[in-house]
């Protein structure tokens, strides 16, 4: 059992009314532990950049000051803990951030989590690839790391304030094969409609509520409204809907969000189904504990091929939350 050290000052933090009654329905039983976890500090995680150093190399630079373990579903992953004494792990020169190895692209800083969506894309250097919400860099320097920093990598991002860290991301990490742009989702499917222009994979970690990741940001419990994830679903539909069309025969589309709404989650896959009788679902195999997918929310029932995605809660490995589909074009 990993032990939980509860961000400050939360004792007494106000929860919405509506968001309580929302995930005391979604959740029953385990709605106090999901409050708990989601005031609690997630456990840091990094991610060894083997573009530039190799596992066995960082783990000896790194293992005289700081405990590493093993992510189980990541080889590179790592979660990651000072051995210090507790005044020590207050001075900011032993924050992650501020490693030497940080500097020099040698690790990323990254939710243990949110590895999963490359680890399911199974890239290869050959492929086109497209990170359809890529800013700050993440997942897209992990593609590239995966790709071997070749093939082609389109990095997106509508949000032109977010490219400034994405390219200081890429370039911490020496990627070379990525060429960032900035436009909406859906401008890429007025592309030519022919198959050999369209992408051999497309990750869209979309916008969404948030609500798996509460401890990053605890305005959540006070800004959730059912209206504001509504219109997220309109656009996450839209999006997953246009990332299909400039996809190949044969591709593979990976949607992924940090938040729990099954309106944003299972709904959005069951919908995207109903509408693309050629995409298929593929199972998600990874040493992870998850929690089962809702086959049926709020009197609406969802494809039962839903099942595959692989929904993970705060509390399943003291993580963030998570949700990913990852979709073949047939």
């Amino acid at each position: 059992m990993v032990k939980l050290e509860r961000i400050p000052n939360t004792e007494n933090i106000k929860i919405k009314d509506s968001f309580k009654e929302q995930y005391k329905n979604l959740l029953g039983k385990d709605y106090d532990e999901f409050i708990k976890y989601s005031l609690s500090y997630q456990r840091k995680a990094i991610r060894v950049n083997t573009l530039k150093i190799s596992i066995d190399d960082l783990k000896k630079r790194l293992e005289k000051r700081w405990i590493l373990k093993q992510v189980p579903w990541c080889r590179e992953g790592f979660f990651i803990d000072f051995k210090g004494t507790e005044e020590e792990k207050e001075d900011e020169r032993y924050d992650i951030g501020n490693l030497p190895e940080h500097a020099m692209g040698y690790i990323y800083v990254q939710s243990a989590v949110s590895m999963i969506p490359p680890l399911v894309m199974e890239l290869n250097p050959k492929h086109k690839v497209l990170d359809l919400c890529a800013a700050p860099g993440s997942k897209t320097t992990q593609i590239a790391q995966y790709m071997g920093n070749k093939g082609i990598l389109i990095a997106n991002d509508i949000d032109a304030k977010r490219l400034k860290a994405l390219g200081l991301n890429l370039q911490r990490c020496g990627i070379t094969n990525t060429i960032i742009t900035n436009m909406s989702g859906n401008s890429f499917s007025r592309r030519p409609d022919k198959d050999d222009e369209k992408f051999d994979r497309i990750l869209l970690d979309a916008p969404c509520s948030g609500t798996g990741i509460i401890m990053k940001s605890l305005k959540t419990l006070l800004n959730w409204n059912i209206n504001a994830v509504k219109r997220l679903q309109s656009i996450q539909k839209d999006l997953i809907q246009n990332s299909f069309k400039i996809l190949k025969k044969k591709g593979l589309l990976i949607y992924s969000t940090c938040t729990l709404e099954p309106m944003e989650n299972e709904a959005v896959i069951d919908y995207f189904l109903k509408h693309n009788k050629n995409a298929k679902l593929e199972e998600i195999k990874l040493p992870i504990k998850s929690t089962k997918p809702f086959l049926e929310y709020n009197d609406e029932k969802y494809n039962k091929e839903i099942k595959k995605c692989l929904r993970i809660h705060p509390y399943d490995n003291n993580t963030g939350g998570f949700f990913v589909a990852k979709i073949r074009k047939l």
